[in-house]
């Protein structure tokens, strides 16, 4: 396993978003990589249309958290490329046993979404070939289901709002708070 053993301990900040509780340390064969305790993750960022096929945690969540602080920390500090961190993150995703399939779409996702990320942008060229042919490959499994879903969460999005105006939900109950030690 490419990170130090121990578990992965989390504390809730909100609705959607965790907070390490100890440090999550990758050693790979050339570089080491400490994401440090308090840092705010949300696993795998997923657009929810896509949620059936790509949960926000799985196999690859030591490795989505990993990226989180590549794309943030590792890019802003210079450790690493936009680029570099999408590799990373596949790379260990195949460390950790996520099937092929999976890490690759998982892989081309993440580039698609430096596209459209100014910080993360440079460098999305030299993928654009490979994220282009996996994307149309793939395009057939997850456009139809798409198509069918995007009117079910708009719709129930439009039906909660529309519940909210009548039972409105108080956010300070969304966070159960334990008595500091």
């Amino acid at each position: 396993m490419p990170f130090e053993p121990g578990s992965l301990t989390v504390s809730r900040v909100d609705a959607d978003t965790w907070a390490l509780v100890d440090e999550l340390v990758y050693q790979g064969c050339r570089e080491r990589f400490v994401v440090p305790a308090g840092y705010c993750t949300d696993f795998a960022t997923v657009p929810r249309v896509v949620s059936w096929l790509f949960p926000r945690f799985g196999a690859y969540t030591l490795a989505a958290i990993l990226h989180d602080w590549l794309c943030t920390e590792g890019i802003r500090s210079g450790a690493v490329t936009s680029r570099e961190a999408d590799g990373i993150f596949r790379r260990v995703m195949r460390e950790s046993g996520v099937p092929v399939l999976r890490r690759w779409l998982m892989w081309t996702g993440v580039r698609w979404r430096a596209l459209f990320d100014a910080e993360r942008r440079p460098g999305w060229l030299a993928s654009a070939p490979g994220v282009l042919a996996i994307s149309a490959l793939a395009a057939p499994l997850v456009i139809p289901p798409a198509i069918v879903i995007a009117p079910a969460l708009l719709a129930f999005a439009v039906a909660e709002r529309l519940v909210a105006l009548v039972a409105p939900t108080r956010g300070e109950e969304l966070v159960v708070r334990t008595p500091s030690r």
